[in-house]
């Protein structure tokens, strides 16, 4: 008679190991995180970029897909703020919902101050793509974070 191992590491390994193959031998591949960073340099202090990004419905003034943010819920993309350090100048959210085919996004948005006066600001995230669609997801955020940092920079340069 064979005995399983006790440890529960041990365990867990196991029974991960036997699902993700019950999983690839039915043909479907389990969902796995994904993440992505994008920064920008800008030349204006932290403190100058904060006060434009910083509020967190400040987002339909500098990403250009968003004609308004409705904090009552009633928006095609629903966040809700997680964290904020008005101090470190960041803050992070979470998605609610949204037409994305993601699950599980979380992301921060953080304003670094440089020696010279600029800043660099780094918006991050997390997410798991829907099955099959994990191009997609990657791409359509990569697009979101590229266009809202391309228009905070222009608006910084005027």
């Amino acid at each position: 008679m064979r005995k399983f191992p006790s440890d529960p590491t041990v365990l867990l390994t196991c029974f991960s190991v036997l699902g993700v193959a019950a999983l690839l031998s039915a043909g479907i591949a389990p969902a796995f995180a994904a993440t992505i960073s994008r920064s920008a340099d800008v030349k204006a202090s932290a403190s100058a970029v904060w006060s434009m990004i910083g509020p967190f419905c400040a987002i339909k003034n500098w990403l250009p897909p968003v004609g308004e943010c409705i904090e009552d819920g009633k928006a095609a993309f629903v966040e809700t703020q997680t964290a904020r350090n008005d101090s470190e100048h960041s803050y992070s959210y979470a998605f609610l919902s949204s037409p994305l085919p993601v699950s599980n996004y979380k992301a921060t948005i953080k304003v670094m101050a440089n020696s010279d006066g600029s800043s660099t600001i780094t918006w991050s995230g997390s997410f798991t793509p829907d099955q099959g669609k994990e191009k997609a997801a990657s791409e359509a955020l990569i697009g979101v974070y590229e266009a809202g940092l391309a228009e905070i920079k222009a608006r910084l340069a005027k």
